[in-house]
């Protein structure tokens, strides 16, 4: 598959950019199915009239994505995907490189979504749910989205707190309203490839801050601060994709009260804040005037339902971000929040939110039972780990080796702000829809390739 051209002629911004979404989104629609083979470079940059460079950079950013993938010589092929795999008739999606909730067994989620569904669109106003939605989302799931904060020590109100079409969408939306092009923003060395992919599209400047096992060090962004004009901070705080660092309560004061100080602008993507039994106070409960705070369904419950609630500083915040997100997504999938909405309110959320927590929970012991305890970090309620690889592994090889047995695994470059300095380490999905059976064996082929002296070639059978 040689002949795919993208037409970016009309297209503003950077050339890389429009490549790598077109390529994006024809892989996504299935225009460009698993197995594809991409143009070479050289040819497409012929093709379109740019610098081979662009090309290059644009397959990078889509590689980055887990869309695409190098075989040396052979070129750059399309990644299977779910879709695809269902064709060949393996019965489980493959990876897809992206981090899920693990499927709660004996089809629970998908009952309570067609009972809602069913409930809701039996009453009188149900026809609403198949209609545009108010700027910023209908009135009841930003009243249940305040309410949900508040419960978390997070002073805000329905107009406060608007509806999103998922995390990413709200992230979009911040930047967007909230900073500049050419604004630094605080980040780890490891940051999750969406928030990078939004600085890109936006032109902020990524400032690494040293790091510990609980994430910032605050005394090393107070300095940072100080000696030089950091606009903003980005943080996952429980959980961090891809660390799973998860600040203390006494962190998560000290970034604030930073913040405080300095009069950053604190973007608080809190997106497995929920999963945990017992929840810490989030950031924006120390810093309400600061903070951007991002709770979302995604990363707690499904990918599918594409419901993410975004806690604003102030109204008119709220009102403004109401209008980029209507640029951009035009609203959330309105029938997906009202049953987020019921689910909330017949206390099913919860119960699902435990069931997901429970699987994942035995998921986790899995990869103790398989992995070197010592070898990798994670969460008790979390459903990914981090694996730091001795210094002569290749996370390439061990990625490739592994994908056919659908675990997904992604290698550490992916998150990495500064590549080039980057040490080899994995992340690694345990959710999902991947069978616990078929983890089994991942994880057990993983201990082998991670093991001290592997070399991550051994024969896969």
């Amino acid at each position: 598959m040689q002949s795919w051209m993208p037409d970016i002629a009309a297209v503003p911004g950077p050339k890389y950019l429009a490549i790598a979404e077109a390529l994006a989104r024809d892989i996504q629609a299935g225009s460009l199915t698993g197995g594809m083979r991409l143009p070479p470079q050289r040819s497409l940059a012929e093709a379109l009239g740019v610098d081979l460079t662009t090309v290059t950079r644009a397959y990078g950013e889509v590689r980055r994505l887990g869309l695409i993938e190098g075989d040396g010589r052979r070129g750059s092929f399309v990644r299977q995907t779910a879709a695809d795999a269902a064709k060949t008739g393996h019965g489980e999606p493959g990876d897809t490189g992206m981090n899920a909730p693990p499927e709660i067994a004996g089809g629970r989620m998908a009952a309570a979504f067609r009972h809602s569904v069913e409930t809701l669109s039996g009453r009188p106003d149900g026809a609403a749910l198949f209609q545009y939605q108010p700027s910023g989302g209908m009135v009841a799931a930003r009243k249940a989205g305040a309410d949900l904060l508040n419960a978390r020590g997070i002073p805000c109100h329905e107009d406060t707190v608007v509806v999103t079409a998922g995390g990413q969408h709200a992230l979009h939306a911040i930047v967007s309203a909230a900073l500049q092009p050419a604004d630094a923003v605080a980040v780890g060395s490891f940051v999750y490839p969406g928030f990078q992919a939004v600085a890109r599209r936006y032109g902020l400047r990524l400032a690494i801050i040293a790091s510990d096992a609980e994430g910032l060090i605050p005394e090393a962004l107070d300095v940072a601060c100080a000696q030089g004009d950091v606009r903003a901070i980005y943080v996952v705080p429980t959980n961090d994709n891809p660390t799973t660092a998860t600040m203390r309560v006494e962190r998560r004061q000290a970034l604030a009260a930073i913040a405080e100080r300095h009069g950053l602008t604190i973007i608080e993507d809190d997106a497995y804040g929920l999963l945990r039994e017992r929840p810490l106070p989030p950031i924006a409960s120390f810093a309400p005037d600061r903070t951007w705070h991002i709770a979302s369904v995604s990363k707690i419950l499904s990918p599918g339902l594409r419901v993410a609630w975004l806690r604003a500083p102030a109204v008119a915040q709220a009102w403004r971000l109401a209008g980029e997100l209507h640029e951009t997504a035009i609203m959330a999938p309105p029938l997906n929040a009202a049953v987020v909405v019921d689910w909330i309110g017949t206390g099913v959320f919860e119960q699902l939110i435990g069931a997901v927590r429970g699987e994942a929970r035995t998921r986790l012991s899995l990869a103790a039972e398989f992995l070197d305890p010592d070898s990798f970090h994670c969460q008790p309620e979390g459903y990914h780990i981090w694996m730091r690889l001795h210094a002569d592994a290749n996370p390439g090889e061990i990625v490739n080796a592994l994908r056919p047995h659908g675990l997904s695994v992604v290698g550490g470059e992916a998150f990495a702000v500064d590549r080039a300095t980057a040490p080899p380490a994995l992340r690694v999905s345990i959710g999902g829809t991947i069978s616990r059976d078929r983890l089994e064996r991942g994880l057990r082929l993983l201990g082998a390739l991670t093991a001290p002296g592997a070399t991550g070639k051994i024969s896969l059978v």
